[in-house]
């Protein structure tokens, strides 16, 4: 069969497979099987065990679990609602500072503990009963803290850039880097926008500030400072050259508990059971998905489907943005369905290749892809932030977060748009302090 039929045939059963029910890990090992069974007869399933233990054999995996560990120790605190008491006291004078609060509290902690779903958890229990007894109006409540938990797998350290570094084999610390400057430029344009809408559908009332004493605002402090200390430690550490990623994340999840336990008397051993637990639970099933997405992978390899799609894009005599367009749908669509870590698993490797050929920068597209992804977060029929904010306030419909939430969905797009137009806001910050990539 032609391999670029078959890579149809691939990715009709892939889908058919995935949307069964069944896991995504399982899932693809199935598809990786059974195509492999058929074409390449039985003993080459022989090879699959080396291949998805192979896959795991890798000293930067550790940086996985590790970082998962550093934002489950913080999760498990009142570190969100320190952050957000934090900013609403210091941005008090700033009109409508309440919501760019809720925005600003979502960065951090997302820069905490690198997940989604945990920063609209923690920073929405208290952030949106807080701005609907101020009047803001519940779309914008609502959609402003589900948009703002999507930047956990764009503001560094994130686990997402680090599945996307292992898969493309390309360097986690210039990957984190990358995420910064349109981490901010995200956070900058939720903020414009939840103003804007602010002011045209809120009250009036909404935009006069609290006030609040410098005792107040002082007192807050000690229990925000350490948890910065951490960020800007781990941070040192990765680009001051005295750690690799994955050692740095082993200080980081170790301060974070430490910090967990000292300052918020995490010390009860039922309390950090549960915090190991889950973080065990969730870096099992990412690193099941990467071992079986490297047996996906060289079952595309090994019938030549990768090969041929990136031979057949080659010939093609397209403009490079178009190419880059069709990629962009390709990747919206795939989000809306899957998470953030199988896309990159499935995608990345077969267009990696593609988007360097075509002159765009690996680490650039890791940005562009991330945000497509960040997207899929808050777009149904997955839009796992939207379940999270309609679990935490479950008064407000589904609909109305839908709502809220869809022109987030714009200021992202618009900051793909100004990435294509200034690449440098992503590739800038990672060559300045790194140098050129090689």
């Amino acid at each position: 069969m032609d391999p670029l039929l078959l890579g149809v045939l691939v990715a009709i059963v892939t889908i058919a497979v995935l949307f069964s029910g069944v896991s995504v890990a399982n899932g693809l090992l199935i598809v990786a099987a059974f195509f492999i069974l058929v074409f390449d007869g039985v003993r080459s399933l022989e090879l699959m065990p080396e291949i998805l233990f192979g896959k795991l054999d890798n000293f930067a995996l550790l940086s996985i679990p590790m970082f998962i560990i550093m934002g489950a120790s913080i999760a498990s605190t009142r570190a969100g609602a320190d952050l957000y008491e934090a900013l609403d006291r210091w941005l008090t004078r700033v009109p409508g500072g309440l919501v760019i609060s809720n925005l600003g509290a979502c960065a951090l902690f997302a820069a905490m503990s690198g997940s989604s779903p945990a920063t609209c958890a923690a920073i929405g229990k208290m952030g949106i009963p807080e701005m609907r007894k101020r009047g803001f109006p519940d779309g914008v409540a609502a959609g402003s803290i589900a948009a703002g938990g999507t930047l956990g797998i764009l503001i560094p350290p994130s686990v997402t850039m680090i599945v996307y570094g292992i898969a493309t084999e390309t360097s986690i610390g210039r990957l984190f880097l990358a995420g910064v400057v349109p981490g901010i430029l995200l956070v900058g344009l939720f903020m414009a926008w939840s103003l804007f809408d602010t002011w045209r559908h809120g009250d009036a009332k909404t935009l006069i500030p609290t006030r609040f004493t410098m005792r107040q605002k002082l007192e807050i402090l000690p229990r925000v400072v350490p948890f910065l200390a951490i960020i800007l430690g781990v941070l040192i550490a990765m680009y001051g050259g005295y750690a690799t990623p994955s050692e740095t994340a082993a200080v980081g999840a170790l301060l974070c508990l430490g910090v967990a336990i000292v300052i918020y008397r995490l010390w009860n051993a039922k309390a950090l059971w549960v915090v190991l637990r889950d973080s065990t639970r969730e870096s099992v099933m990412i690193l099941f998905i990467i071992a079986a997405a490297g047996v996906f992978s060289y079952m595309l390899s090994s019938l030549f489907i990768t090969q041929s799609i990136a031979q057949w894009i080659g010939t093609l005599d397209v403009n490079p943005w178009l190419l880059m367009l069709c990629i962009n749908i390709f990747l919206l669509i795939a989000g809306f369905f899957l998470p953030p870590v199988a896309v990159i698993l499935m995608a990345a490797p077969i267009l990696l290749p593609i988007v360097v050929s075509a002159g765009f920068d690996p680490y650039w597209f890791a940005v562009i892809l991330t945000i497509n992804m960040e997207i899929g977060l808050i777009s149904p029929p997955v839009g796992l932030n939207l379940y999270v904010i309609n679990g935490i306030a479950p008064d407000i419909p589904l609909k109305t977060i839908l709502k809220g939430s869809l022109p987030y969905v714009l200021c992202m797009v618009v900051a793909i748009v100004i990435l294509c137009v200034f690449p440098w806001l992503a590739t800038g910050l990672p060559e300045a302090v790194l140098g050129p990539a090689i």
